[in-house]
């Protein structure tokens, strides 16, 4: 149960936990109709790895569009990486966006407002 793959849909992003890495990929659109039960093993993916694996955690999210239920629920697992850091533990954002979509800039930029722990955002 290390492993995580959640495959994407029209309205979901593909996610793929890499345990052994500790890497957690989300790549594309997310706005589902009930956000917390797409991403509920996510969470737990997160708060599983920062409480039994002491290796470092990044996040490499490459995100187009998220709806306020996403957004609150990448607050969830950004505060969660902020306690963990915070703690002493090692944890990163690397948020990959396209250059001619500056609305998801703004909206890293308004999560990277809020983390103390490194948090990159890659315009390509």
């Amino acid at each position: 149960m290390n492993e995580l793959l959640i495959n994407s849909t029209q309205s979901s992003p593909e996610i793929r936990g890499d345990w052994e890495n500790g890497i957690l990929y989300m790549k594309g659109d997310s706005y589902p109709e009930n956000s917390y039960e797409l991403y509920a093993d996510v969470v737990a993916w997160v708060s599983r790895f920062l409480t039994t694996n002491s290796s470092p955690l990044t996040l490499e999210l490459s995100l187009i569009y998220l709806n306020t239920s996403s957004i609150k629920v990448m607050m969830d697992i950004f505060d969660e990486m902020e306690d963990a850091f915070q703690s002493g533990r090692s944890v990163a954002v690397k948020w990959l966006y396209d250059k001619e979509n500056e609305r998801v800039a703004e909206l890293a930029e308004e999560f990277k407002e809020d983390c103390s722990f490194p948090f990159d955002i890659i315009g390509g």
